[in-house]
């Protein structure tokens, strides 16, 4: 069998030997019995290889490594049959998707089992150990019967820096005996939490937008494989029962009634093995099947029947607790749910393979003949930044999506997404058209659709997530199918050979990679001026933001020209060599509205009272975004740190204590001095309606008057309401994720390089006025209305004329408000090059 990836040598000499033996159980591998402590992640990788090197049906890859570099692998396990012809199975089954050229000649189930993507969500990794060996134990009749018909995958941790992030700490503060008592320091991790990768990203929101590069790797295997059953093992509270599938609603429309009736057919598979232990146990609540990038939907919408497992545990579990009933719930109880489970998904999907390969196979002979989805195609136009169309581009190359340009263009009308309204667009050849008569058709559907049918507003994350929006595209959904001709391909950047010594290079700037081509000058010594205004040289016109690269002021740089060029070639950039500083049109180069631009100094709050996922987007940004340096400052020693070392200091959003009144008066101090506080989403309230500060809830006290008056008669109304109803009040006040339309004041620096049109994802429920005595950059004006997304109606009437974002000028410093993340998941490509203004271009 074809290896995909070389497995590195990762084992001494000593475990070589001990994978020559016999095959081992993990309790005499290990040298004790699963539950009774938590194994690092290099035990269960090598006992992974003396399975696969005791065993010649069992092969292991590593397919990549984490940003720690730990490895990554995943195991396929199969009768000797199958194991012989196992290259020939997987080509098959990408036949079988339209993946791969030819009809397939096997019939074989697939079943992929991924692990502890949680990393403090600790028994699964463990309980892949138990089901690989029982797998491949020779007294285990059972799964000999089941491999016959089915091959299976097993990644047994897709989150290895979280895991043993919490080993560590559990097996550095456990009681010996461990003591049960939630109070027990054993079972209240430190922040971060073991939860997130090493960027403090959830990567079970990562499937879809492959920001990390766990998900990265992963995904190139999962599309090699595409697998028909894909279980996603988890963790919640330790007071809860065991859940498995059939999912919550909503399901998204594009599931179809196959993958609905499954879920139940394996839910009573399950329930039949909980019910002769009496284990506790509850389906359809709380797991829905709607947004795109989790382990259970992105398997969904790409064919299979996709499934999240919660067992009781979590980051509080240990190796014992007492749950609320008194019981104790032991690290053995839940790894044995886990494996319970995992081999009741075998059985079943080896029970019903020839049904589910049918069904797969028809899945995707609907996607690539017949899709249902009213839109058939959607339409990028060329008009867009060359640099986000490379970015969506590639998103689209990683999941296999199929693209490119029309043979001819034509007169044709759809959705637009800038109005949205139906209008009439020239089609060009340079557009690039994603049609929908494609493997990964639903998929497609997922990301792309306009409106996105919610049949449930209870939903578990985010409800809306348009990739067009995210982006800032100029786009178009339509109801033709319009194939492309021929595939994509970046056009080269062309830039003319420079002859004499110019003036000055000037670049544009709209895009992250104009960002991080600022931040490399920066760094480098060459010493950059921002243009404030529009101007003309020639022909050639530049937008506000545009960098200028002067001469003067250079002189310091011996190879200045040279620098700048091979830069700017290196990162793909084109420059303008102007001849002059004397402006056809706008300021010259030597007005003070071409100003220098200093290179920033920026510090990050990070630690307890931030909130982890935003504190580790900013990390991620900064440190894989753009390649900017940036300090990142506990909170529990922030008070002792000297901010005049800083011109940024950004506050990721939180709850937050630190910011008592002698500290935001030591913080208006800086600011007035110069420094630029940026302050993110929850990050906000510690702010709000405190003095000297521009940020308030409510314009007048009358207002708030007014507001306290209509709240208290809605709740006297909702008095005599039924006990029953009180969800469903309780989202009235929700958003759950939705897209709003921004009015965009474009002259000022913050909205350099966004374009003529901004949409805010928002998923807090936070509202404020119009800011007084500042910049109101961006708000929601009139009547707020999401175009994608769930919002209550009481939430949304309190949107109506309210602040997004801005900046409140203090002494020569500035306060950058952002009332909604723009670095939310980092997914959201328009947020990215907002939050990066907020750092290099305000305030200069």
């Amino acid at each position: 069998m074809k290896k995909y990836f070389v497995f590195v040598v990762l084992f001494t000499c000593g475990i070589s030997a001990i994978a020559q033996q016999t095959l081992l159980s993990p309790a005499q591998f290990l040298g004790y019995e699963l539950g009774e402590r938590f194994t690092r992640h290099h035990r269960v990788v090598e006992y992974f290889q003396h399975v696969s090197s005791a065993v010649p049906t069992v092969e292991l890859y590593m397919y990549g490594e984490t940003y720690e570099h730990r490895p990554l692998v995943y195991a396929v396990v199969a009768s000797s049959e199958n194991f012989a012809r196992m290259e020939q199975i997987r080509t098959d089954n990408l036949k079988r998707t339209g993946l791969a050229e030819g009809a397939p000649s096997t019939k074989v189930a697939i079943a992929w089992l991924s692990y502890n993507v949680h990393g403090n969500e600790a028994s699964s990794l463990e309980a892949s150990m138990l089901t690989l060996y029982e797998l491949v134990n020779p007294a285990n009749a059972k799964t000999k019967e089941w491999l016959k018909n089915t091959v299976v995958i097993i990644d047994p941790c897709i989150n290895p820096d979280g895991r043993d992030r919490y080993a560590n700490f559990y097996n550095q503060y456990g009681n010996q005996p461990p003591n049960p008592s939630p109070d027990a320091k054993e079972h209240r991790e430190p922040w971060p939490g073991g939860r997130s990768n090493h960027y403090w990203f959830d990567l079970n929101r990562d499937w879809a937008w492959l920001t990390q590069i766990e998900s990265q790797q992963r995904i190139k295997i999962y599309n090699q494989w595409m697998p028909h059953v894909h279980v996603d093992f988890h963790e919640q509270g330790y007071n809860s029962p065991y859940y498995f599938a059939p999912a919550a609603e909503p399901y998204h429309e594009v599931i179809t009634p196959w993958q609905r009736e499954f879920q139940v057919t394996i839910g009573r598979n399950h329930a039949r093995y909980f019910d002769e232990q009496g284990w506790l146990y509850f389906t359809k609540e709380r797991f829905d099947l709607y947004y795109p990038s989790y382990g259970d939907t992105y398997p969904t919408y790409s064919g299979a029947i996709g499934m999240t497992y919660e067992q009781a545990g979590h980051g509080m579990g240990g190796l014992s607790i007492t749950t609320r009933e008194g019981d104790p719930l032991t690290l053995k109880d839940r790894i044995i749910h886990h494996h319970t489970t995992g081999l009741s998904t075998i059985e079943i999907t080896s029970q019903h393979a020839n049904r589910l390969v049918d069904e797969f196979e028809k899945y995707f002979r609907e996607n690539n003949s017949n899709p249902t989805s009213p839109y058939k195609t959607y339409v990028i136009k060329s008009t867009n930044n060359a640099d986000k169309i490379q970015r969506l581009a590639s998103l689209m190359e990683a999941h296999a999506i199929r693209f490119g340009h029309p043979s001819a263009g034509k007169s044709t009308r759809g959705f637009d997404y800038t109005t949205q309204t139906q209008q009439s667009f020239n089609l060009s050849t340079e557009d690039i058209v994603v049609n929908i008569y494609q493997p990964k058709s639903r998929f497609i559907t997922t990301l792309f659709e306009p409106q996105s049918k919610l049949p449930d507003s209870l939903t578990y994350d985010i409800t809306a997530w348009n990739l067009m929006y995210a982006y800032g595209l100029k786009a178009y959904a339509i109801n033709e199918r319009i194939n492309f001709a021929r595939p994509w391909q970046r056009k080269a950047v062309e830039n003319t050979p420079v002859q004499n010594k110019p003036y000055a290079y000037v670049f544009r700037y709209q895009s992250l990679a104009d960002v991080e081509f600022l931040g490399a000058l920066m760094q480098r010594g060459v010493k950059v001026r921002l243009a404030s205004k529009p101007f003309r040289i020639g022909n050639e016109s530049f937008d506000a933001g545009s960098i200028v690269v002067t001469r003067r002021n250079n002189e310091s740089l011996t190879d200045f020209d040279q620098s700048v060029q091979q830069l700017a070639t290196a990162m793909g950039r084109k420059w303008f060599a102007s001849t002059t500083g004397f402006m056809d049109a706008g300021k010259d180069f030597g007005s003070s509205d071409v100003s220098y631009i200093k290179a920033p100094r920026i510090a990050t709050l990070v630690g307890d009272q931030t909130s982890s996922l935003s504190a580790g987007a900013i990390w991620h940004f900064f440190e894989q975004g753009i390649n900017y340096p940036n300090t990142q400052i506990g909170t529990e020693y922030f008070k002792s740190v000297d901010l005049k070392n800083y011109d940024v200091l950004v506050v990721p959003s939180g709850y937050y204590q630190l910011f008592n009144d002698d500290m935001l008066k030591t913080l208006q101090g800086w600011v007035s001095g110069g420094g630029r506080l940026i302050l993110i989403a929850n990050a906000l309230n510690a702010f709000a309606d405190k003095d000297g500060f521009a940020l308030k809830k409510y314009a007048t006290e009358e207002a708030k008057k007014e507001a306290e008056k209509i709240e208290k008669e809605q709740q006297a109304k909702d008095v005599l309401a039924s006990y029953e109803s009180a969800e469903r009040r309780y989202i009235s006040e929700l958003i759950s994720g939705a897209i709003y339309n921004v009015t965009l004041d474009k002259t000022h620096p913050l909205a350099f390089g966004l374009g003529d049109s901004y949409y805010t994802l928002k998923t807090n429920e936070m509202y404020f006025d119009y800011l007084k005595g500042a910049w109101n950059v961006g708000v929601i004006k009139g009547k707020a209305k999401p175009l994608q997304g769930f919002a209550g109606h009481k939430i949304n009437k309190k949107l109506d004329n309210s602040f997004v974002f801005g900046v409140e000028d203090k002494g020569r410093g500035q306060i950058v408000y952002f009332v909604d993340d723009p670095l939310f998941r980092n997914f959201w490509e328009s947020g990215k090059m907002l939050f990066a203004n907020a750092v290099f271009m305000v305030g200069q």
